[in-house]
């Protein structure tokens, strides 16, 4: 089935209804640029004047060394090098409006045009016998590093904020079958940092005759009418899910069409939960391709990770000694019981261990899970309730904050838990498990991962399910030093936790 855009007259009087949030987002993305180019300027800038002033101990402006007869004081150096900086970070597109604000690729164009520069500093040093200082260079590279990331974390949480409010979004079009435009348009609402709006779907002829929303979005007319539902969404993006209507022909032909709309076109690979990492896109044969490299299980259990988790659990341990001996005084206290509450957990390859915690509840309160889990649904996976009765008062506080989890970095030590994995189930949840869910015991079970950072308690049975599996599937250092930074504010604010 050929794509056609629904035309009213001339292209040239449709590109006039370019739309009132199209300028919207153009204004608001140029002041955001702006307002970067700012902050990098004062990073750079502050960071060579810095290293300037550190190494030479003062405001003084010592000659550079270099074979040449005139003199160049390291005044001038600095602003070379700072202006050299600033042209590289534009070169390499770090302030595009498609990779700031969201997503890992903002973050890597800055260091690599940082590395690259000095690169080149180092390479021109050694061909024209230039000395530069070295403790100035090593003063400067990490300085400008750390001010750059800073600004741009600055300005990516006030607008993560702002987004989360309503503003500064592109309202997007969403085109697909019913099934993949649902999981999209989804996808945009449950997560307003992305920085896009559903404003409206358009589905194959015949599939959405019936149907007048698609993930919570009005459906305004098949995929052969985008122009027009453009139109009358006010759009100022198309996002194309996957779909058998519309071919590579068709897909170019939309592109030239929405182009002097001024409306960007975004096409999803039909592919979910895969890290960016694990992503390469090439082209094959006039075809772009994207390669997706195998799942990460055995990097998920490699010796590395098994080292830092020793490291920085024994830290832990170590360093909150007093509030552990505080936490474990008031236990024992508020309730009659032991201090700790062993649960035996299947972690590993299905190998059960006893997983110590702090308890939270009353004694005996193992006996009562039946009952619960019969009243509020009878789904043993992933099984909580809010205002749990069998919690004690001291149990409530501490779960709030995740403080009953403390003694698991004890289980960490002895290598039966990881500092970050999947979510440490109970027998009864693992004998509920399909094919798909034991993929889950590939790795060991940890104290954050994905679901702790994701909403907790608040999680479905599927997210959690869901998540778990993505980070099993696509492990890397980064993103467990990720999860424990992002978990850190989590239970700071005791987001999710029951």
């Amino acid at each position: 089935m050929s794509y056609e855009l629904t035309r009213g007259g001339d292209i040239d009087a449709v590109a006039g209804v370019r739309s009132l949030r199209g300028a919207q987002r153009v204004g608001w993305q140029s002041a955001f640029v702006r307002r970067l180019a700012v902050t990098d300027a004062i990073a750079v800038f502050g960071a060579v004047g810095t290293a300037q002033l550190l190494r030479f101990d003062g405001p003084e402006d010592p000659p550079l060394a270099w074979p040449l007869p005139y003199e160049i004081g390291y005044s001038v150096v600095s602003l070379v090098l700072a202006a050299g900086w600033l042209a590289l970070l534009h070169g390499y597109g770090s302030r595009t409006p498609q990779v700031i604000g969201a997503g890992s690729e903002e973050f890597r164009r800055l260091v690599s045009a940082s590395l690259k520069l000095f690169g080149v500093l180092a390479i021109l040093a050694l061909l024209f016998r230039i000395e530069f200082a070295r403790g100035y260079l090593a003063i400067a590279l990490p300085a400008g590093l750390l001010g750059l990331i800073a600004g741009r974390l600055a300005w990516r949480w006030q607008l993560r904020g702002l987004r989360a409010d309503g503003h500064c979004q592109a309202s997007v079009l969403v085109v697909g079958s019913p099934e993949a435009a649902r999981a999209m348009a989804s996808a945009f609402t449950d997560k307003p940092d992305s920085g896009y709006r559903v404003v409206g779907v358009c589905v194959p002829p015949g599939a959405g005759a019936d149907v007048e929303t698609v993930g919570g979005a009005s459906v305004l007319g098949d995929d052969r009418s985008v122009l027009e539902a453009v139109r009358r969404s006010g759009a100022d993006s198309v996002a194309v899910a996957a779909t058998d209507h519309l071919g590579p022909a068709e897909l170019r032909r939309m592109a030239w069409d929405l182009d002097p709309l001024g409306v960007d076109l975004i096409v999803a690979p039909g592919v979910v939960d895969i890290a960016g990492i694990r992503l390469n896109h090439r082209l094959v044969a006039g075809m772009p391709m994207l390669h997706i490299d195998r799942p990460r299980y055995g990097r998920a259990k490699s010796r590395r990770k098994a080292a830092f988790d020793f490291c920085f659990a024994a830290a832990v341990v170590l360093s909150s000694a007093p509030l552990l001996l505080a936490i474990a005084v008031a236990v024992k206290l508020s309730s009659p019981g032991p201090v700790f509450y062993l649960s035996e957990r299947i972690g590993r390859d299905g190998t059960p261990f006893r997983m110590i915690k702090f308890r939270s509840m009353q004694t005996g309160a193992d006996l009562a899970v039946h009952e619960l889990i019969a009243e509020h649904g009878g789904n043993p996976v992933f099984f909580k309730v809010k205002d749990d009765p069998r919690v004690t008062p001291v149990g409530r506080f501490l779960r709030r904050y995740s403080l009953d989890e403390l003694p698991q970095f004890f289980n960490v030590l002895r290598g039966e838990m990881s500092v970050v994995g999947p979510r440490p189930q109970v027998q009864r949840e693992v004998d509920a498990y399909d094919g798909e869910m034991r993929r889950r015991l590939l790795v060991k079970p940890g104290l954050t991962g994905l679901w702790q950072v994701s909403g907790r308690s608040d999680l479905s049975p599927e997210d959690s399910v869901r998540l778990d599996l993505s980070y099993v599937e696509n492990w890397s250092m980064v993103l467990d030093l990720a999860l424990i930074a992002r978990t850190i504010g989590v239970v700071t604010r005791g987001e999710g936790a029951y």
